[in-house]
């Protein structure tokens, strides 16, 4: 059978990932709106509509350590003018089995909210579900190859009391029994501990394309 994206993240999830071959796998994008890179251990999967050839050339042509030319500048940028697409960061990719109890958190799910961080979901995510909590935002939707995606965010004046690791919790306690994906920026220490903290394992890095 043919990889897809949601196969290889369904592997990863359960602990199983490309061999670290130094290879990189071309795959078809999953929708018109998520293009992008994930980059495992000793192997990295690119996840496009462009022509494979092109991917392969450009890599090549990156001039860098072969294991490190999907994440390089040159071939981001390349990716990007080729495609008209836009990218935000790299992110740190983590991801965490389900828990089977309701979330201890006392949370209230809402219907409409114009949160910043609602916003930015809705604009990545489909069937995006928000919750608030005193002080924090948990935010639940499918992303990339329809894979359940959380977000938190957390209020200044809530800081420094766990809420970020509880509202991580919840997002695995209200998962449904399907593993729960967060991509994180590497440098928000802050957050990347309180998933940690909440269960998430390091998988791997992504750049997401956006289109503009």
């Amino acid at each position: 059978m043919t990889d897809t994206l949601r196969n290889i993240l369904d592997a990863a999830a359960r602990g199983v990932f490309p061999a670290p071959d130094g290879g990189t796998t071309v795959v078809a994008q999953p929708s018109v709106r998520d293009a992008g890179v994930l980059a495992f251990t000793g192997h990295s999967v690119v996840f496009t509509d462009e022509d494979p050839a092109w991917v392969r050339r450009t890599l090549a042509s990156a001039d860098c350590d072969a294991l490190a030319a999907t994440m390089h500048a040159r071939f981001l940028t390349a990716f990007m003018e080729r495609t008209g697409r836009r990218t935000d960061t790299i992110d740190v990719m983590t991801v965490a089995d389900p828990l089977p109890d309701g979330p201890p958190l006392a949370l209230e799910e809402v219907g409409d909210p114009g949160h910043p961080r609602v916003v930015s979901a809705r604009s990545r995510r489909d069937d995006v579900r928000v919750w608030t909590a005193d002080g924090g935002v948990l935010v639940l939707g499918r992303g990339v190859a329809g894979r359940l995606e959380a977000a938190v965010e957390v209020a200044e004046e809530a800081r420094h009391r766990g809420l970020g690791r509880r509202l991580a919790l919840a997002a695995r306690q209200l998962a449904g029994g399907e593993p729960v994906w967060a991509q994180i920026s590497p440098g928000n220490a802050r957050s990347l501990r309180a998933f940690q903290a909440a269960g998430y394992r390091p998988v791997g890095s992504e750049a997401l394309f956006l289109r503009g």
